[in-house]
């Protein structure tokens, strides 16, 4: 009775093992080999099998340190990274370089530079190549990490603990896959600082580059193979320093910022790191220009990476050294009117242990103003108010203090801002819509009494008990995931149902996204893609031409700010959220497509999709004039209607006649779009039915009559212990009796159902 996750798992597999012949999945990427790349330029001779002494001696002469800094200018920290071209390219670690910082390179000579651009970066991978402005550097040779052996010698180089030229020794103790990287696992000390750093065999061929120690194990690291960045070198994605200092950066029309700190945002969230410069690490992060009057309220919903740190609201501030201030601190809720520079002008006015706040959660702070009295709330429960008249008005904002990390999101402020909290009224009919739950009140003292009379047994009844409350805590788990999974769906389809000039694709594309992650906001990314289109526009000259227009949108995106395509990671689910692809710049054909039409359309540009099978393509429209087909995953480079004819030919099975091969070039609809970037979706996600099924749902809502999708949904239900609903799917298959489907396991399936 357990072959059925079998059948599922043949049926997704043989439809996707199929993907070039159709059309709703994207194929596996290509990377050509380009004789020209990083990766086949002159390297360093290094004579075979060295000692070790001589070995560290060459390869040393390529090890440089990289220092990035914070925004106060002073070095944040250290890492190593390695010449892999003379004409002055350096591999490390994503993590090592951070994300909008100065980076200074420290070369073998001594001789300190300055990071140009970073010549190609991949955050899931955790692999980045800068590139200083020098010649004629030693740069080391690039092994083949598929060949590596366990058991083989190999030394490691880097910078541990702001240590230079730190060199161990050991040897390859296995190769692993994790989180689908192929890594190297190396019987050798790692140590912070040595990240970044290259691993050679005993020819000297770098073969990984290391990222992480064990936790576990003292004398175990791991390497990422060396073969995962040779992608990256084929395809760069190169960004100058002066754009990538400012990804992230906040828009200075929104927020002030005092003290320091590095505060940045990421679509709809605010994030800050580092001290600031004022007393304590004090920064704040201030709305300019503005002053609300009283009556009012602030409010923000904030997260703190470590309690012991502080961070929350500001506000009556007046842009420097006096506001009041709400926030958490080392465990406990705290208000504190900052009278100037230092402790000897700060009065705290509360400081008390808060039932309401949730230590490591997301909580919602909100402050009232009105008339003399100043209430103070959090996640709307009132929690203490006063009548200080230290400070009448002011700015408002954000504070943090320390080395604190936070993430802060919803910041409001008016006469009156939105509740967190379900009121009770309407808490009770929600309640009322579920079915009666088991009490969780404690025992009575009659039942504890026979409890203690008998230890042996009470354990029992406890232990019965709490699987009980368990499974009850997991079902409504379920049904508040469905309940979201409903309501997104809902708001899709409400989306999808306009008529096809109105119907908003980048909405839709996101609430794909928010299936899975019901934190994804939405109307964030949307303004996020309005900002980037208002940027284009403000680049271009008067009068532009579609010429111009197209020059200046290719340009924002591959040149200035780094989109790609997956090729090492190509099939992770993160390259179809669309939110995710305007956050690492990274994505598949279709998702690159669909930011490249939503600024084009913005720009006024007529770009429509094209479906050719396996691999998905834009097309300009022009007033007049033969149509030109764009492929944006290979950095919207125009490509002949031949290479596409040649494209769809060689995916298909059997002989196509004209008007077949004319239909791949019909403009795709946006719910078709939609529809392809669900199917994207499905391959990744075969062992994760829960996912299958809501994808299943959302592609069923928008094209009911697809018969092999309501065959894998009814199979995906069954295994997912849901009998009522594929009973629904095999109903209807066995009620239309559709071709293309056997309907003997349709009907063996609907018996196992009848048995269970």
């Amino acid at each position: 009775m357990r072959l059925l996750p079998m059948w599922i798992s043949a049926y997704v597999l043989m439809s996707f093992s199929l993907a070039p012949a159709w059309a709703g999945q994207e194929a596996t990427p290509e990377s050509p080999v380009d004789d020209q790349s990083p990766s086949a330029v002159e390297k360093v001779a290094l004579p075979p099998t060295l000692s070790v002494e001589d070995l560290t001696e060459k390869v040393a002469r390529s090890i440089v340190v990289i220092s990035p800094s914070g925004r106060d200018g002073r070095r944040s920290g250290v890492g190593t990274g390695f010449v892999i071209s003379s004409d002055g390219l350096i591999a490390t670690n994503f993590h090592v370089i951070g994300e909008g910082r100065a980076l200074r390179v420290q070369l073998a000579d001594g001789r300190q530079v300055d990071a140009t651009a970073v010549h190609a970066s991949d955050r899931a991978l955790d692999l980045a190549v800068l590139r200083v402005d020098e010649k004629d550097l030693p740069a080391l040779e690039l092994g083949d990490s598929d060949k590596v052996r366990q058991g083989e010698s190999i030394i490691a180089l880097g910078n541990p603990q702001g240590l230079e030229n730190s060199v161990v020794s050991g040897v390859v103790s296995g190769v692993r896959e994790m989180d689908g990287r192929k890594m190297i696992q190396m019987a050798i000390p790692i140590e912070p600082g040595n990240s970044g750093g290259p691993v050679v065999d005993a020819e000297g061929r770098v073969q990984g580059i290391v990222t992480m120690k064990s936790v576990v194990t003292p004398n175990l690291g791991f390497a990422l193979a060396i073969n995962l960045i040779k992608p990256l070198l084929d395809k760069p994605n190169p960004i100058p320093m002066s754009r990538w200092q400012t990804i992230g950066a906040l828009d200075p029309r929104e927020w002030q910022t005092v003290f320091g700190a590095n505060w940045r945002q990421r679509a709809g969230r605010i994030l800050v790191d580092s001290p600031g410069d004022g007393f304590g690490g004090r920064s704040l992060c201030l709305v300019p220009d503005q002053e609300p009057k009283r009556p009012y309220e602030v409010t923000v919903t904030v997260r703190l990476d470590d309690e012991s740190g502080a961070a929350g609201l500001a506000f009556c501030s007046d842009g420097r050294h006096r506001h009041y201030g709400f926030y958490p601190s080392g465990g406990r809720m705290r208000f504190t009117r900052f009278d100037g520079p230092d402790i000897r002008t700060w009065r705290i006015l509360y400081n008390e242990t808060c039932p309401e706040y949730e230590p490591g959660a997301w909580n919602t702070l909100r402050v009232r103003l009105e008339g003399d009295r100043i209430q103070c709330f959090v996640n709307d429960t009132p929690v203490w108010e006063t009548h200080d008249s230290g400070f009448r008005s002011g700015q408002v904002g954000l504070v943090k203090f320390r080395d604190t990390e936070a993430e802060f999101k919803r910041f409001q402020f008016g006469p009156t801002v939105e509740r967190v909290t379900v009121p009770e009224e309407q808490a009770q009919r929600i309640v009322e819509l579920v079915e009666k739950l088991p009490s969780d009140r404690p025992p009575s003292d009659e039942i504890l009494g026979l409890l203690a009379a008998d230890p042996r047994r009470s354990a029992s009844v406890l232990r019965d008990r709490a699987a009980e409350l368990e499974r009850e805590a997991e079902r409504l788990r379920e049904l508040a995931q469905a309940a979201h999974e409903r309501r997104t769906t809902d708001d899709l389809m409400r989306v999808l149902s306009r008529d096809e000039p109105h119907i908003d694709l980048s909405r839709a594309c996101l609430l794909v996204a928010k299936l899975d992650n019901e934190e994804v906001d939405v109307s964030a990314y949307c303004q996020e893609l309005e900002r980037m289109a208002d940027e284009i526009f403000a680049k271009l000259p008067e009068d532009p031409s579609d010429a111009d227009l197209f020059a200046a949108l290719r340009k924002y995106m591959f040149e200035e700010n780094g989109f790609h395509g997956s090729r090492g990671d190509y099939y992770n689910r993160a390259n179809s959220y669309l939110n995710e692809v305007l956050d690492d710049r990274e994505g598949l054909p279709l998702t690159l497509s669909v930011v490249y039409m939503e600024l084009a359309r913005r720009l006024g540009l007529n770009v429509v999709g094209v479906g050719l099978p396996g691999h998905f393509v834009v097309a300009y429209v022009p007033p007049d004039g033969e149509w030109q087909l764009i492929d944006v995953y290979d950095g919207a480079k125009p490509i002949s209607r031949e290479n596409a004819i040649a494209r769809i030919k060689e995916a298909s099975e059997e002989e196509l006649a004209d008007d077949q091969i004319e239909r791949f070039f019909e403009p795709a609809t946006k719910q078709a779009i939609v529809f392809r970037m669900l199917q994207n979706l499905l391959s990744p996600s075969r062992g994760d039915p829960a996912a299958l099924h809501r994808y299943l749902n959302a592609m069923l809502a928008i094209e009911p009559s697809h018969v092999s999708y309501h065959w894998l949904r009814a199979m995906v239900r069954y295994e997912l212990g849901q009998r009522a609903g594929a009973r629904e799917d095999v109903a209807w298959l066995l009620e239309r009796e559709p071709e293309g489907i056997l309907l003997e396991q349709v009907r063996a399936l609907e018996a196992r159902l009848d048995g269970d």
